[in-house]
């Protein structure tokens, strides 16, 4: 089978975010299980490319001049690189002011005419899209296998204005909403399959408060949208053969697990501590519910804990969380960035992992605490809901602590019921091997896509 697999991001070639790492982890996990795939990426930074070969694509003229390089890139294997009017960036979506760049449309418009010439010529059994990026590769197709199409996250949709709607020559009807495009509507209508990242969040985003818009274009998909959990990459995320740790450790050896913490404190420029730390790895964005930490990070010395926070995204969250730091330096350490070595010391070091998101499609960061025998305190939503089982309503299989309420008070009381379990130390580490035992790879994940695949052949 011969599928076609088209993304915005693919780690480590452009990396933003979940999208990314999810991209990445399937499509290895794809090409294990034997599917052959044609991985389809913008050429954001020119990257070097081994046995390169390049050929001019076929697009309109306001997408012209489009072209794209095939090699193999480290840590991606054999992809092509498309290049497009003004996609060749530092950052695939915003300015150094954190503000999108004003022509994202006509960048990624061309970017999905670019994807349809390259399906047109490649004829691939299966077309695999995700997220809006991608979408308008629908309106370039007449002849198409079938379609695949993964919403990461529905809050962002690609809204355009409506001057692009003549531009998109195929299901006009279906990318047209209130006289302008919106290119996830349009594949979510046109798709043969819509893959949500999580069985939760496959629910949520059929309901109005949840479905940002579109919640009735998604209920009338009946059985063609699915839900499918993410996972994470084991050969990355696995504190027994991490290369950034300075002692690694596995669930027989727990113990071990002290060295990382105490370089976690040494990271942030604490002594040692006997109250938990609570690691962040994650966007700055208000999806994340930063604000949420932040405030409860003032009850840090009543529960007690003290917050590592790593991130970078929208510069208000930014400056509060360097207030923050600034204020309580005793309790609060911020670094804005994304620093590998530093993230996977905090998912390591940190005795719980916080997650206050208002919605999480799917959310990988929970089980990469997991893994690594670091209890998460999440809100119920989304892929949290699917992937922690709360310590106090299930004693027996409780994997972490679950806020009901996106808010203040829930979290502070979600993490002073972790803060209150983490002291007993048999159970704590009753909680944290549940949570490494449980097998987050990417192995199920990809053979329910490749189970997908071959339903959407079957139906012809």
């Amino acid at each position: 089978m011969k599928v076609l697999f088209a993304s915005a991001e693919m780690t480590p070639l452009a990396r933003v975010g979940g999208l990314a790492e999810a991209a990445s982890g399937l499509v290895a996990a794809l090409r294990t299980a034997g599917i052959e795939l044609d991985v389809v990426l913008p050429d954001y930074s020119k990257a070097e490319l081994t046995g390169e070969e390049a050929r001019p694509l076929s697009v309109p003229g306001w997408a012209q001049p489009a072209a794209a390089r095939r090699g193999s890139a480290p840590g991606v294997g054999d992809v092509t690189l498309v290049d497009v009017p003004g996609i060749a960036r530092t950052h695939p979506y915003i300015d150094d002011e954190g503000q999108g760049w004003p022509d994202n449309d006509l960048r990624f418009f061309a970017f999905s005419a670019a994807v349809a010439d390259l399906i047109q010529t490649s004829r691939p059994d299966v077309i695999h899209l995700n997220d809006w990026h991608t979408a308008a590769a629908l309106a370039f197709l007449w002849d198409r296998p079938p379609v695949a199409f993964t919403i990461h996250t529905l809050g962002y949709q690609g809204w355009a204005g409506g001057e692009w709607l003549p531009r998109l020559p195929q299901h006009f009807s279906a990318f047209e909403c209130f006289g302008q495009v919106n290119p996830l509507a349009g594949a979510v209508q046109v798709a043969d399959r819509v893959i949500a990242v999580s069985p939760t969040y496959a629910d949520e985003i059929r309901r109005p408060e949840s479905g940002m818009g579109v919640d009735h274009l998604l209920n009338q998909l009946g059985d063609r949208l699915v839900g499918i959990r993410n996972g994470i990459d084991t050969a990355v995320w696995d504190p027994a053969t991490d290369e950034n740790l300075t002692t690694n450790y596995s669930m027989a050896t727990l113990d071990d697990k002290d060295v990382a913490r105490a370089d976690l404190l040494r990271a942030a420029g604490w002594d040692d501590s006997t109250v938990p730390i609570v690691g962040m790895v994650t966007r700055l964005v208000d999806q994340k519910g930063i604000d949420l930490a932040l405030e409860t990070a003032q009850y840090a010395g009543g529960i007690p804990f003290r917050l590592v926070l790593l991130g970078s995204g929208e510069r208000w969250l930014a400056d509060w969380a360097r207030s923050a730091a600034t204020t309580w330096p005793d309790n609060v350490f911020f670094e804005d960035g994304y620093n590998q070595q530093l993230a996977h010391t905090i998912f390591a070091g940190s005795d719980l992992l916080l997650m206050p998101s208002r919605f999480e499609p799917c959310g990988l960061a929970q089980m990469q605490a997991m893994a690594y025998g670091t209890i998460p305190v999440v809100t119920d939503v989304g892929g949290l809901h699917d992937t922690v089982i709360d310590a106090d309503a299930d004693r027996k299989n409780g994997t972490g602590f679950l806020s009901v309420t996106a808010d203040t008070a829930g979290m502070v009381d979600a993490l002073h019921r972790a803060v209150r379990a983490w002291r007993h130390k048999q159970r704590r580490r009753g909680i944290q091997k549940r949570g490494m035992t449980i097998d987050w790879s990417w192995s199920e994940p990809a053979q329910r896509h490749i189970d997908l695949y071959r339903e959407m052949l079957s139906h012809g």
